[in-house]
């Protein structure tokens, strides 16, 4: 899948996402908060491709949760995304005032078919158990910050760590022995782990190379070496 985080113009987003289609990528995570979904729907029509190819995912921010608000912003993040649903609908960060209406706003949006299915988005554990109390439909995909330096194996949001953990002499090591880069490398080992991902790029040549991953695989040890790498930084 491709991460569309802090991707607004429409002449880059059409590019790029052209060439992720190009490469294979078939999941598009957009969300109200990036402030991208007019021009995220404008160029995935503009693929001319049948709707039930590809898949989408966005997010409710926190400040549109609620139970009404939740229902008035999926509408109007379908009319900019030109859509008739969304295959993933998540809730970005938990909110505590509003944790319980915003998610029976979810689950009537499934049951409208405007939603295909339900997520949530950096939610801990103690949120997960606390959702499950009253939900009738819990979330499919828990979307988490996960990369060498972070390791939470979940759907991960970053999961090069915004580049910060491609300087790592560990992974360059790695990387000159297979003839990759270092972010090939970082994916590969979330594929060693089970993990899917999303990366962000809004260079052409750098999402296809993201997806060319799939001619090598990591040892036992280079994955632990790169779980060694471990310090509990976060992102956001």
């Amino acid at each position: 899948g491709l991460g569309l985080y802090k991707v607004t113009d429409q002449d880059n987003l059409t590019e790029v996402i052209k060439a992720s289609w190009e490469a294979g990528y078939r999941l598009f995570d957009t969300a109200q908060m990036y402030k991208n979904e007019a021009e995220v729907g404008h160029s995935l029509r503009e693929l001319g491709v049948p709707r039930e190819d590809y898949f989408v995912t966005t997010k409710v921010a926190e400040a549109n949760q609620g139970y009404d608000q939740t229902l008035a912003s999926v509408e109007q993040s379908l009319k900019d995304l030109q859509m008739d649903y969304v295959d993933l609908l998540m809730v970005h960060w938990p909110l505590h005032e509003q944790f319980f209406d915003t998610w029976r706003a979810f689950e009537r949006l499934q049951a409208e078919g405007l939603v295909k299915s339900l997520g949530t988005s950096n939610f801990g554990m103690i949120h997960l158990q606390y959702l499950a109390t009253q939900a009738n439909e819990m979330p499919v995909v828990n979307q988490i910050e996960n990369h060498p330096h972070l390791v939470q194996p979940e759907l991960p949001w970053a999961p090069l760590g915004r580049g910060s953990v491609l300087a790592e002499p560990t992974i360059g090591a790695i990387a000159d022995k297979y003839g990759k880069s270092p972010a090939q490398v970082v994916l590969r080992w979330h594929l060693a782990h089970g993990t899917s991902i999303i990366p962000k790029s809004v260079h052409p040549q750098r999402i296809i190379e993201n997806a060319d991953i799939y001619d090598f695989s990591l040892t036992v040890e280079e994955v632990a070496a790169i779980d060694a790498l471990n310090n509990f930084t976060r992102i956001s």
